[in-house]
């Protein structure tokens, strides 16, 4: 039963970790938005 306790503890301290983590990076992390642009092939607009 000890191990069990010592997994469930280690287990949920790993998903503090991740959570804290992901928090942090919707706080300090602001996307740049930027256009894009991709060419299309003549052959896809006339359908052949």
């Amino acid at each position: 039963m000890p191990s069990l306790i010592r997994f469930l503890a280690i287990l949920g301290v790993l998903a503090v970790v991740a959570w804290g983590a992901m928090l942090a990076l919707v706080t300090f992390v602001e996307p740049q938005q930027r256009e894009m642009t991709q060419s299309v092939p003549a052959q896809k607009l006339t359908g052949k």
